[in-house]
């Protein structure tokens, strides 16, 4: 089984989106039994400018109100998933969109994050503390390839706003998948952004734990995810640009990206 983290400019460029479907269904026809997951940052922005909620951030982070909360769900579900479960489904595979509140996918709890230092709320934004991986397994037994969208419920029914980098290290994790492969927009790890000398194909999970403090803001949580899921039994994770057509192929035959075991 393999997860894929979809995510940055595949998600947005037309002949990228029908390249991703494509080899989604190759892989299904490989035996390889992918699931998708797929965040919406853009797509959330984008509708929360035209409501006029682009909100309060605090230390970077945006606080998540109830109101972005339903905008979040609303824009990933209505709008995103359907669009990749289409993609998927008219490059002859078959997809089925599940959030992370349908048949108890994910359970996740409310998080603060540290700023300058000190814990701070942040709004309905959670981390996921228990994944029912049966509806996957189901899914998959069944033919269907799952896409899967980065929220969640709390016990207490309310739903949270969950990183996809985060969902999708704790979903493979907990399917015991052989691979996580994250889409984003660049080559893979670099030591040193933006130095391209800097760039890794390979290196340990020891040695990417040591890298964290000095990483890019924008690559810690895939590498923290990463460790995540390599801690929780996953075999290899594989941080690759979703720009390059046919990148998943090439990424699993060691010919791109930073592979990460």
């Amino acid at each position: 089984m393999i997860v894929i983290k979809y995510g940055g400019n595949a998600m947005t460029d037309s002949a990228l989106k029908h390249s991703f479907a494509a080899e989604v269904v190759a892989l299904k026809h490989e035996g390889l039994s992918p699931v998708v997951v797929h965040g919406g940052g853009p797509q959330i922005s984008s509708m929360l400018k035209r409501l006029g909620l682009e909100g309060e951030f605090r230390g970077g982070y945006r606080v998540t109100t109830p109101e972005v909360a339903q905008v979040v769900r609303t824009v990933l579900a209505g709008e995103v998933r359907s669009e990749v479960v289409a993609l998927i489904n008219s490059a002859g595979g078959a997809a089925a969109g599940l959030g992370g509140d349908d048949g108890g996918l994910f359970l996740a709890a409310k998080r603060t994050v540290q700023i300058d230092g000190e814990p701070t709320d942040i709004g309905l934004v959670g981390d996921v503390v228990s994944v029912n991986t049966k509806i996957i397994h189901t899914l998959i037994a069944d033919g269907f390839i799952p896409v899967v969208s980065s929220y969640a419920s709390d016990a207490s029914g309310q739903v949270l706003n969950v990183n996809a980098d985060t969902a999708a290290g704790t979903l493979a994790g907990a399917l015991n998948a052989s691979s996580l492969i994250m889409l984003t927009d660049v080559s893979g790890l670099y030591t040193n952004w933006p130095d391209q000398d800097s760039f890794v194909s390979s290196i340990s999970a020891a040695a990417a734990k040591e890298l964290l403090p000095t990483l890019s803001e924008g690559m810690v949580p895939k590498i923290e995810a990463a460790l995540n899921a390599i801690n929780a039994g996953v075999r290899e994770v594989r941080i690759v640009d979703g720009r390059t057509p046919g990148i998943i192929h090439l990424a699993l035959s060691g010919q791109a990206g930073t592979v990460i075991s």
